[in-house]
């Protein structure tokens, strides 16, 4: 059994803080951009979407507990048009593999709902096969393919 509890401000700093690192990370892996942009890039897209922090209008961004202990995040927009966008899950290391992923997801769905979401999206990048296989297997589909060839 998992909670969403709404993120306050400490916890938003701290997971901006590795989430541009990781975003950017994730955007050089996958050939978007060059290292030595890739932080001021990451910054500068985390600003756009979340000019308000923790508090920008609809965008909800949880801390997701187990028994009361931090396993993870998740962070849950509502767009135009009745639908939905996770733009971020991460479940920490140490308590990847146990469900708390697929629960969370599955919480998101259910307050999607209650709220009169019709469909949710999501990006995943290609290199990350555990939550492209996660994603799966909870019913999402693939909407658009982006390929690329090194030369």
């Amino acid at each position: 059994m998992i909670t969403l509890d709404l993120m306050n401000s400490t916890e938003f700093q701290d997971y901006l803080n590795s989430a541009i690192k990781s975003y950017a990370k994730s955007n050089v892996q996958s050939g978007n951009w060059n290292e030595q942009e890739s932080i001021s890039k990451a910054t500068e897209q985390y600003a756009h979407l979340l000019p308000d922090g923790e508090k920008t209008t609809d965008n909800k961004l949880f801390t997701i507990r187990s028994n009361g202990q931090e396993v993870g995040m998740i962070w849950f927009a509502v767009k135009s048009n009745n639908k939905g966008f996770i733009y971020d899950i991460k479940i920490r290391e140490d308590y990847r593999g146990q469900g708390f992923g697929k629960q969370a997801m599955e919480d998101i769905e259910k307050l999607g709902r209650e709220i009169g979401i019709k469909s949710i999206g999501l990006h995943v990048f290609a290199h990350n096969q555990i939550a492209r296989g996660l994603y799966e297997k909870l019913g999402y589909e693939e909407t658009s393919i982006v390929m690329a060839k090194e030369l």
